[in-house]
């Protein structure tokens, strides 16, 4: 237990290092097809932490089309205006949860549709999903997304990150 909390702080200095626009650095490298290793330095201290970079839940392999489809870009923005936006800014700045800027650039898409539909389970066991809620200080609430609804959710915050490059 102590050893998971060390790596829970390092991984909380490290988000809160990076959002305060410190002197921080990452490098990432591919480490096997379902995991990244991290290399973080924060002033002079490096630490690698190993991440599961699709998170905790059923979806593994999620097939993405380039542009993200119209229709469903449509469908994931009505639901980001009925169920999301109270929480999430479209762009960098947190409200109670993070902004959304980038979220597609800095997760995969398995990792975001295990994130909406299964959230309790990846606050509990993802160290990623973990280090979000040091910086938010509230857990995001289920939303009861289908995995429909999730995939276009996905697809609206893809176009979102593609407007804001």
């Amino acid at each position: 237990m102590k050893r998971f909390n060390t790596i829970l702080m390092v991984i909380i200095a490290s988000v809160i290092a990076a959002q305060c626009g410190s002197n921080t650095q990452n490098d990432k490298k591919t480490s096997g097809s379902d995991s990244i290793v991290t290399k973080v330095r924060v002033d002079t201290v490096v630490v690698f932490v190993g991440v599961n970079n699709r998170g905790v839940g059923r979806f593994r392999d999620i097939q993405l089309q380039d542009p993200p489809n119209a229709a469903m870009v449509a469908k994931g923005k009505a639901i980001y205006q009925s169920k999301c936006f109270a929480c999430h800014k479209l762009s960098s700045e947190m409200l109670v949860g993070p902004g959304w800027e980038g979220v597609t650039r800095r997760r995969t898409p398995e990792w975001i549709m295990n994130w909406v539909t299964n959230t309790r389970v990846m606050l509990d066991k993802d160290l990623a999903a973990q280090a979000e809620m040091a910086v938010c200080l509230i857990r995001m609430p289920n939303q009861d997304l289908t995995d429909e609804q999730a995939r276009n959710v996905l697809e609206f915050m893809r176009q979102n990150d593609s407007q804001n490059k």
